[in-house]
């Protein structure tokens, strides 16, 4: 019989990135020395990257067992039964990704972890998963860009008991802040994106719906209400938005529920974004 393991788990999901060296010192490949971003080598944007996600996502399950155009143009009977990616999902993932960033922590003793995180404001604050922060041995804070850049951040503030931190990077990492959804407005069944770094894959977006509000679990080191949600959460994805189809942040992707330590299994939980707002403000209120 199936044993459930990881419902609500504090801990998880995380990512440890093959480029970071144990000690968080040098491993960030266009970091110099001095912690100062450098450009690495272009890859493909994040936003067309985004939606190729968010394309694949919401086609794939048309697309089982077909098979593709080929090189003469004909389309396959997958292809042409294939539903379009709601235009609504698409404008979202557009206005949210170049607001998310990769969290990486590199502390002493080989610990280290990565995670993600999003702008909270103007004043290039960012909000992430404390649990990521811990795993990672309070090492050396380092935030990718969408576009590649990496900067070195100050942690502002952590609290524990909600999973929540905020960091910092300097004025010139330009991050576009995210919109916040009101209080409240929160509903079951509407659709959702999940944006992050699953596996270190910058930009990556996943499809869903809210399935539950007020779900009772572990967060940090308390239980508390949650926010459910069937968009793929994998590790990585940790401290990310969980964003409506209008863009606005409804939640802090924080946790998964597995089943014999497997990896997602479409029950995912997101910090409600009114816990994150009063915690936000406080530790920013506290730390400047």
């Amino acid at each position: 019989m199936a044993v459930q393991t990881g419902l609500g788990e504090p801990r998880g999901p995380w990512y440890v990135s093959p480029e970071l060296d144990p000690d968080g010192r040098g491993g960030w490949p266009g970091t110099g020395p001095d912690g100062t971003p450098r450009r690495r080598r272009r890859r493909p944007g994040p936003v067309v990257a985004a939606l190729a996600v968010v394309a694949l996502s919401t086609v794939s399950g048309a697309m089982a067992g077909g098979w593709v155009a080929g090189r003469d143009g004909g389309v396959g009977p997958a292809a042409a039964s294939a539903a379009p990616v709601p235009a609504e999902l698409v404008t979202a993932a557009e206005r949210t990704v170049p607001g998310v960033v990769s969290v990486m922590v590199g502390g002493a003793g080989g610990a280290s972890a990565s995670g993600s995180g999003f702008a909270l404001d103007d004043e290039q604050h960012i909000v992430t998963n404390d649990h990521i922060l811990a795993k990672g041995g309070g090492g050396r804070v380092t935030v990718e860009m969408p576009d590649g850049r990496r900067y070195a951040a100050e942690v502002v503030g952590r609290e524990p008991a909600s999973d929540l931190a905020v960091l910092k990077v300097p004025p010139s990492a330009g991050l576009t802040p995210l919109p916040l959804a009101k209080p409240g407005t929160t509903r079951v069944g509407e659709p959702v994106l999940a944006v992050g770094s699953p596996l270190g894959l910058t930009g990556t977006v996943t499809a869903g719906i809210v399935s539950a509000l007020n779900r009772q679990v572990r967060l940090g080191s308390g239980r508390h209400t949650a926010v459910q949600t069937d968009a793929s959460i994998n590790p990585g994805n940790s401290g990310g938005p969980l964003v409506n189809a209008r863009g606005e942040v409804v939640g802090v992707n924080t946790a998964i529920a597995t089943i014999d330590g497997s990896g997602s299994i479409g029950i995912g939980f997101a910090i409600p974004i009114d816990q994150v707002r009063r915690t936000a403000d406080t530790i920013i209120g506290k730390g400047g």
